[in-house]
Order: C-alpha cells, then sequence, then structure tokens
C-alpha cells in the first residue's frame, strides 16, 4: 500500500510540472507576437520623417559643364620700333578705350632721321627738275639737228632717273613718318590693362619679348566648355534658335550669367569624344573673369508637365532606385522608380510616382518598409520659382 501511494504521488508531481511548463511557454508566446506587431506598446516607435510632394511642372532640359572663361579680345602690346621709354600714360589694372595713348618712345631719333630723309628728298628733287629742264632743251636742239639723237636720249634718260629717284626719296620720308609714328603707342580695342612689365626708362626693342602689357576686353566675354558628342546633333539643330547657356562662377549656385551659344567647333576630339563650344557673354557686371573656371549649362528644351521629387528623396538598392512613400495610413511603402534625369535639386522621375504622393527626403535611415511614421514636417515646392524663372528668361539676356 505504501508502495502504491508513493508511486502516485510522482505521477501527480509530473502532470503539474508538465502544467506549469505549458503555461509559462504559452505566455512568452503571446509576449513575442505582441511584441511584434507595429506600434503596439512594446514594439519599435513610429519613426520621425520630412517628405515633399510630388510635383508635375515643366522642366528645362539642359546639359552641364566646366567652362572656361576667356577674353573676347586678348592683344599683347609691343613696340613696333627701337627706342626708350619716355612716358607712360595708364595705370595698371585701369580700363582703356581704344585709341588711348599708352606709350610713348623718345622721338627725337626719329625725329632726325624723318628730317633727314626730307632733306634728301628735295636735294633730288631740285635735281629732278633741272634734268627735266636740260632733257627739253636737247628735245628742242634735236629736233633742229644741232644734237645727235643718241645725245638727246642721253639726257632725258637721265632725267627720268632723276624724278625716280625723287618717288624713292619720297618712299624714305613716308617711312620714317611712319616710324616716328610708331613711338606714340595706343590701346588698339577698348579693353583692361594686366601688369605692366616693362617700366619707364627702359630699352626696349621692336617686337621684342616679354610684352609691354596685356590688354584683355572683358564686356563682352566668352566661356569655352566641351559637351558629348552624343549631344552635337541636338546642339546643332538647336542653336538657330540661339540656344541659352546660364555660367555660374566657381563657388556660385545663385544668379548665373546669362549669355548665348555662339561657337560649334569643326570637329570632334577624337581623343575624348567630345566637341567644343562657346558662349558668348554681355558680362557688364564683370562678373565672369578671364582664366577663371565657371559651371555651365545649356538649356536645350522643356521637359512639358513632367514628375519630379527632390533628388534626396532617391535611395539605391540591390533592384535599382526607389523612394518611400507615405501612404494614407502613414505608413513607409518602398516605391521602385525609373528617373529621366535631373534639375538642379530635383529628379524627373519617369515611372513609379503620380502627383500628389508624399515622399519622405529626410530620416529615410530609422523607416523599415510598411512600418509607422510620424510626418514632422512637409518640404514646400521651393524649386517651382527656380524652374519657372529658367523656362521664362529671355534667351537674348545677358549680364
Amino acid at each position: 500500500m505504501k508502495r502504491q501511494f508513493i508511486l502516485r504521488t510522482h505521477y501527480l508531481l509530473s502532470l503539474l510540472v508538465v502544467a506549469l511548463f505549458s503555461l509559462t511557454g504559452c505566455g512568452s508566446k503571446q509576449a513575442v507576437q505582441a511584441a511584434g506587431q507595429p506600434g503596439s506598446a512594446g514594439g519599435r516607435p513610429p519613426a520621425p520623417v520630412v517628405v515633399a510632394g510630388v510635383e508635375q511642372r515643366d522642366i528645362p532640359a539642359q546639359i552641364s559643364a566646366i567652362g572656361n572663361v576667356e577674353a573676347y579680345q586678348m592683344v599683347q602690346i609691343r613696340s613696333q620700333v627701337n627706342g626708350q621709354i619716355e612716358n607712360i600714360f595708364f595705370k595698371e589694372g585701369q580700363d582703356v578705350r581704344r585709341g588711348q595713348l599708352l606709350f610713348r618712345l623718345d622721338k627725337r631719333p626719329f625725329q632726325a632721321d624723318l628730317e633727314k630723309a626730307i632733306g634728301a628728298m628735295q636735294r633730288d628733287a631740285a635735281q629732278a627738275e633741272n634734268s627735266r629742264a636740260q632733257a627739253d632743251r636737247y628735245t628742242a636742239l634735236e629736233k633742229q639737228g644741232v644734237v645727235s639723237r643718241e645725245q638727246a636720249d642721253l639726257v632725258r634718260t637721265q632725267a627720268k632717273a632723276d624724278a625716280s629717284a625723287v618717288n624713292a626719296d619720297q618712299a624714305a620720308v613716308d617711312a620714317a613718318r611712319v616710324q616716328l609714328q610708331y613711338t606714340d603707342i595706343a590701346a588698339p580695342i577698348e579693353a583692361r590693362t594686366g601688369a605692366l612689365l616693362i617700366n619707364k626708362g627702359n630699352l626696349v626693342k621692336a617686337n621684342d619679348t616679354p610684352f609691354l602689357v596685356q590688354l584683355n576686353q572683358i564686356t563682352p566675354i566668352y566661356v569655352t566648355f566641351s559637351v558629348p558628342e552624343a549631344n552635337l546633333d541636338e546642339i546643332r539643330r538647336l542653336s538657330a534658335s540661339h540656344l541659352k547657356v546660364l555660367a555660374y562662377p566657381k563657388g556660385q549656385t545663385a544668379n548665373p550669367a546669362e549669355g548665348n551659344l555662339t561657337f560649334i567647333d569643326n570637329g570632334v576630339n577624337p581623343q575624348t569624344g567630345t566637341v567644343k563650344l562657346k558662349a558668348t557673354f554681355q558680362n557688364k557686371d564683370r562678373r565672369l573673369w578671364p582664366g577663371e573656371f565657371a559651371d555651365v549649362l545649356i538649356n536645350l528644351s522643356v521637359h512639358k508637365n513632367a514628375i519630379v521629387v527632390p533628388t534626396k528623396a532617391l535611395q539605391s538598392g540591390q533592384q535599382g532606385e526607389y523612394v518611400y512613400v507615405v501612404t494614407p495610413q502613414d505608413t513607409a511603402e518602398a516605391r521602385p522608380v525609373k528617373t529621366s534625369g535631373t534639375y538642379h535639386d530635383l529628379t524627373l522621375v519617369s515611372e513609379g510616382l503620380t502627383p500628389g504622393e508624399r515622399v519622405i527626403v529626410t530620416g529615410q535611415l530609422r523607416v523599415a518598409p510598411n512600418a509607422k511614421v510620424v510626418v514632422q514636417s512637409t518640404l514646400p515646392g521651393s524649386a517651382s520659382a527656380k524652374v519657372s524663372a529658367a523656362i521664362d528668361a529671355p534667351a537674348g539676356g545677358g549680364q
């Protein structure tokens, strides 16, 4: 009897232990399931995000490049005669007008040469006049039979030689006068002077190196840049309509200088696969300066009713680009998209989005697909004014 009692007691204790473990397992499973519910008291809290609306508008189709600013005209001033610099009539960095006197050389040697040439011409002119009169007398005596024809021909030939000497003297006088004029060196163009390389009192030689000063015309001014040959056909087709070109000096992102495409090179560079272009800017405010680099944009056409989102909303994954779309239930939906270009801080979306939807632009790292989000703020359509300005700006404008 005692043995049966002990066995029954052990059996009841085993059943009790099994029941306790079953109750514990059920409670743990319910707790895990509760913890896995989005937005539940024990789960991940909604992620705070900033969103922007998907917009539809007209967007310019552009080509971007890096350009180099070049002077519209550049002249290196050199002396055309040997001499000593007597006076300098400008300051470094000064704007000069066409024909303005820049340098004056010592005129005295050239003035003396001119007077010497004039004296020689006057002497030979007197001799030529005497020879002409003598030729006339010998012609008359020849007709009277006093002198032979041979003698008359010799006198007439001498008269012609003396007349030719006068013509040569006249050319020498003109050359001496030109040399004298070269002692005054004037600006051939309206431009801005650079650094003065030779100072007053120095001797200079004709066409010597270094030059005296360099002149750069900066109003108007050129910007030279290159684009891929794939864009050449479209650029050539649209060049007749005066393609507008925008130039941003390095370090600037607003208020670009506006110019027009004025030159397409006559060949494609076979090493780089690019073609050289040149745009002309009026540059009245002188924002563009010779030698500096500039970011260049060419407006080719306009994408009508394009769907755009802020570029920072785009994410990259194994399947390509995607964005997080905030659903009406305030959850984040990962939406694959196809893009077709950019404009400033906007990206054009060809597939995957419709106008009016909201995309997450800040806070994507905290977002999980189909998880709850909290919209802290919505970005305004700040790009609207920029896009409209770029489309509506006059093509012939210039700054």
